[in-house]
C-alpha cells in the first residue's frame, strides 16, 4: 500500500497524470512556507532554514512529477 502511494505521489506509475490539485496544494504549501519564513526572520533576526526546506523539497516533487515523458 505505502509502496503505490509512493509511486502515485512521485508519477512514477505506468501511466503518467498531470493533477492541477498537486499544483494547487504546492502554490499554498509554498505560500505559507514563505510568509511563515518571513514571520521567522522578523522574530529571530535571521533567516530560518525550515521554511527554505520546505519550498525546497515541495518544488522538487513538483519536478519529478512534472518531468515524466
Amino acid at each position: 500500500m505505502l509502496w503505490k502511494w509512493f509511486l502515485y505521489i512521485t508519477n512514477n506509475e505506468s501511466k503518467s497524470r498531470h493533477e492541477q490539485h498537486f499544483d494547487v496544494a504546492f502554490f499554498v504549501i509554498n505560500t505559507l512556507a514563505g510568509i511563515f519564513g518571513i514571520f521567522m526572520f522578523i522574530i529571530h533576526e535571521e533567516p530560518q532554514w525550515i521554511p527554505i526546506l520546505v519550498i525546497e523539497y515541495t518544488w522538487a516533487l513538483d519536478n519529478m512529477r512534472h518531468n515524466r515523458p
